[in-house]
């Protein structure tokens, strides 16, 4: 195949590649290491009877590669476990069980999922907004008091950890002004005003921290479009500086906020771990954190398996809009 077709195909094959790489090594990280890995998994409190079963559930005496086969079986087709007193059936992708109370990962996540979502997703329209309007301005003011200002502000926002950014906004907002409530999280399908109006505060601190960055980036990338033949060309003829800025330049510079947008997505829906703690937000992150300090290996392999794929798709994502915006990379 070639053209559009063949590109998607490329992709797709390389996007699954890279999920079964990670699976591979993920397994091999949390599951082949040195030590008694059932009884890390089950815990110090655990009897021998129950590190035994453990053992049995995880098929420890199994060849290395018979392990990760029923590892990768019950994601593709699920699988059972035993419980003890019965045989529970965990449905495809199955990630295991947890041994803090017995309870399907892939449940555990999908409870979980949502409030990172919800998180990240709506700070990404802030941080795009805030980031590439700021990074438009300040190209488009350079050398003007404009763009001092704003360097300033994107220095400051780069270097101001999440956390003091959140503890700010809730000591004035919620605290001083009452202009907002302290953030309680309220599923959308309940009341997506309350929703919105909880996420804001979470949202504005992990915003302002991206978009600092989104903001350099859109300058630099703003800037050497800006000094190219074609856009000197542009003025010669007499093309209004609002119509070269916004129509031709800002189109060079989506490459790379598109590729810095994968990423972030991506990165995090698990690695927003201090909004989520900082706002008690009952995300991905802030279970994980709780998995790594219970030692629950199941629900961190299976944390670590969603962020991963998370990671590949958005950039997977991120290449397919490159080859709209410029056709030129289907032929590569």
């Amino acid at each position: 195949m070639s053209g559009f077709g063949g590109f998607l195909l490329r992709r797709g094959i390389g996007t699954v590649i890279t999920l079964l790489a990670i699976s591979v090594i993920v397994y091999v990280v949390f599951f082949v290491t040195p030590g008694n890995v059932a009884q890390i998994t089950c815990g110090p409190r655990c009897s021998p009877e129950q590190v035994h079963q453990v053992a049995q559930q995880l098929r420890l005496d199994d060849p290395l590669y018979l392990r990760y086969w029923h590892f990768l079986q019950g994601i593709l087709v699920g699988q059972d476990y035993s419980t003890g007193t019965s045989v529970e059936h965990c449905s495809a992708p199955c990630l295991g069980l947890s041994y803090q109370g017995d309870q399907q990962v892939t449940q555990l996540i999908l409870t979980k999922l949502p409030v990172s979502l919800s998180l990240v997703f709506g700070a990404m329209v802030l941080w795009l907004i805030l980031g590439v309007g700021t990074g438009v301005l300040s190209a488009w003011r350079r050398g003007r008091l404009t763009e001092r200002l704003l360097t300033g502000i994107t220095l400051a926002g780069v270097a101001t950890p999440v956390f003091v950014i959140g503890l700010v906004l809730m000591i004035v907002v919620c605290g001083q002004l009452q202009l907002l409530p302290f953030p309680q999280y309220v599923a959308l399908t309940d009341d997506p005003e309350q929703w919105a109006w909880n996420l804001l505060l979470p949202w504005l601190s992990l915003a302002l921290i991206e978009a600092a960055t989104f903001a350099r980036l859109t300058r630099a990338s703003m800037l050497e479009t800006l000094a190219e033949d074609h856009i000197r060309t542009f003025r010669a003829y007499g093309v209004g500086e609002r119509s070269i800025i916004g129509r031709h330049a800002l189109r060079g510079a989506f490459a790379p906020i598109i590729a810095l947008n994968a990423n972030n997505v991506g990165s995090a829906v698990g690695g927003a771990v201090l909004t989520e703690t900082l706002f008690g937000l009952p995300g991905i992150g802030q279970e994980l954190v709780h998995a790594v300090n219970v030692v629950d290996l199941p629900v961190v392999v299976g944390m670590v398996l969603v962020i991963g794929f998370f990671v590949v798709i958005a950039n997977a994502v991120a290449d397919v809009l490159y080859a709209v915006a410029d056709r030129r990379v289907v032929l590569a």
